[in-house]
């Protein structure tokens, strides 16, 4: 892939993360039906596959979700918790190998609840329309823009009246709930805590989201892996950091890379009190240090930096499969990351939280919620900015 391929497939919202994975910890909770085909097939990370006269005791085993044809009116459903909550970008509707079984039109929602919800209460849950009922295609990757989507931690699918669908894509950007994160150390750099990649040199082979996923990886193709380089340069990955904080232990690591670790990595970072007065704000955080393949690589880091976000260059070329950032926020960092996420809460959600944490009369949350967005910590109402130990 070319650097303006590279560059185009990160600005369209399927080179954001798919929150619904599996690989993130997704989880199909519930549906209506599953026939045909089991529901846990949708969040798959693997791409859907067929295998042609592949049949059971119900008829050709399909590699999705799928329902028997309703004889009744009403529509199917099903319900995903996402890996990771955050804010959806952009919806894929995957029906690869379905074509005389798939929905015509389907719907997407998406729904913000406190803890662990059972099916049958997600289904009282306060909805938001995220896709509305639209034309699917069979065979296709329907592909759905949300224009705007508040902080979800599940997502329903429906189809009308039934049929298949191989595989639920859910892009967006990871918004972490900080009642989880605040006052501990925490990887800087990882997808699940709000981290993202805003760019990377090449991706021929992987994405270099895999690089900040949760767990390890298990084989190359789960962590990141460029082209092999016949120049004089060298590959590279921008990350954005969940919020500016100070780093003191980096994690470079090349396990499932054998033939194809780079020989050499180096990390730098943007200072964001050294922008701020306007001098050079790019700091060293590991200088290029040699890589073993096959290695877990941990590096201690002597920094006062409050860095805001990261580059990482491997020499020349090659693959790793995680990158972690260990270290604190800073107050400013904390702040903006509390900003972030009550912004983008559903206004019930807001409502529950401001009477549960911040000790607000029911009024008074409907107000304080009414006037989002806060946009900066000093607008929080003054309950909850107690609350969240600012």
């Amino acid at each position: 892939m070319t650097a303006d391929a590279t560059a185009g497939a990160l600005s369209s919202f399927t080179g954001l993360p798919d929150l619904a994975s599996r690989r993130l910890g997704g989880s199909v909770v519930a549906a209506n039906d599953e026939l045909f085909a089991e529901r846990e097939n949708l969040i798959n990370a693997a791409e859907p596959g067929f295998s042609a006269y592949t049949f059971g005791h119900k008829g050709q085993i399909m590699d999705g979700w799928e329902t028997r044809r309703r004889r009744e009116p009403g529509s199917d459903w099903a319900v995903v918790r996402l890996g990771v909550p955050g804010i959806a970008r952009g919806v894929v509707v995957d029906t690869s190998f379905f074509t005389g079984n798939y929905p015509p039109e389907v719907s997407v929602e998406g729904a913000a609840t406190e803890g662990y919800p059972s099916p049958d209460e997600l289904q009282d849950a306060d909805w938001t329309p995220l896709v509305p009922r639209s034309p699917a295609r069979g065979d296709s990757r329907n592909a759905y823009s949300v224009p705007e989507s508040p902080w979800i931690t599940h997502v329903r699918l429906c189809q009308y009246p039934d049929g298949g669908v191989a595989r639920l894509r859910v892009h967006g950007d990871p918004v972490p709930d900080p009642r989880f994160l605040l006052g501990s150390t925490l990887d800087l750099a990882a997808l699940s805590n709000g981290a993202a990649v805003t760019g990377c040199s090449n991706m021929h082979y992987s994405s270099p989201t895999n690089l900040i996923a949760p767990g390890e990886a298990r084989v190359m193709g789960e962590g990141w892996e460029t082209a092999r380089r016949r120049d004089d340069g060298n590959d590279w990955v921008e990350i954005a950091l969940a919020g500016a904080g100070t780093p003191f232990l980096a994690e470079v690591d090349t396990s499932c890379f054998v033939g194809n670790a780079p020989g050499w990595a180096r990390i730098s970072g943007v200072d964001a009190r050294k922008a701020a007065d306007g001098s050079s704000p790019v700091v060293d955080l590991l200088p290029r240090t040699r890589l073993q393949p096959d290695t877990r690589h941990r590096f201690r880091l002597d920094t006062a930096a409050e860095v805001t976000s990261v580059r990482l260059d491997i020499y020349p070329d090659g693959g790793l499969a995680r990158l972690r950032l260990w270290g604190t926020l800073s107050p400013a960092g904390r702040e903006a990351l509390i900003v972030r996420w009550y912004d983008a809460l559903p206004a019930g959600f807001a409502r529950t939280l401001l009477v549960r944490e911040a000790g607000l009369t029911p009024d008074q949350a409907l107000d304080a919620a009414a006037a989002r967005p806060a946009i900066t910590a000093e607008r929080l109402p003054p309950g909850l900015r107690e609350a969240m130990g600012l």
